[in-house]
């Protein structure tokens, strides 16, 4: 019991919080390689090393382990992409580098068609998850907020407006790219980044 006589959840002891941080983890990885249709009970369990039943004691759906991964797939991101930034010096920097920090946030740093199909894949399939919608939109937030830090660090002042034409800019490149002969997404969004903001 704890101090107010209430009964611990044993998802909260530090036990019940690795397994379930193992189980997001795994869930995460699970929807990077294959996309949402990948995360089944049975298949979070075996890759996170636990039993199935531990899918359901400690999550209530399959709903809700898909959002935690989903949060911990973005919020992992972010982080990389705050770290990126903490590293860049305050000098002018050039239109390559800003490119390349920008893609990286908005594509990930992984350049493999598969990899960039994927995301895209994730991003639209969240339409049909409501439950996901707040979720999405706070990463959003948070998303535009680091690109705007990106951007005035590398001496590239932006506003919203601007930051949300290039983000379709670029979606729209990599959408055309996806669809070539010889998709090259990240190439395509890079050229058309640097075009315009040069």
């Amino acid at each position: 019991m704890t101090s107010d006589g209430s009964t611990a959840s044993t998802a909260s002891t530090p036990k019940g919080e690795r397994r379930r941080a193992a189980l997001v983890s795994a869930a995460a990885e699970l929807l990077t390689e294959s996309g949402f249709e990948a995360i089944r009970h049975r298949a979070v369990a075996d890759r996170a090393g636990l039993p199935l039943a531990s899918t359901t004691y400690y999550f209530d759906s399959l709903d809700d382990l898909i959002a935690a991964a989903m949060e911990f797939y973005g919020r992992s991101e972010l982080a990389k992409g705050r770290d990126r930034l903490s590293r860049l010096s305050t000098e002018h920097r050039g239109v390559d580098t800003l490119v390349e920090l920008v893609l990286d946030q908005l594509l990930g740093d992984d350049a493999d068609y598969e990899a960039v199909l994927l995301r895209y894949e994730r991003l639209v399939a969240t339409g049909r998850r409501p439950y996901l919608r707040p979720l999405m939109r706070t990463l959003a937030v948070e998303l535009r907020e680091l690109l705007t830090e990106i951007f005035a660090k590398s001496g590239v002042p932006i506003d919203a407006q601007r930051l949300e034409q290039l983000i379709a800019l670029v979606d729209g490149a990599v959408v055309n790219a996806l669809i070539e002969v010889k998709p090259d997404p990240r190439a395509a969004a890079a050229r058309m980044l640097r075009d315009a903001l040069s």
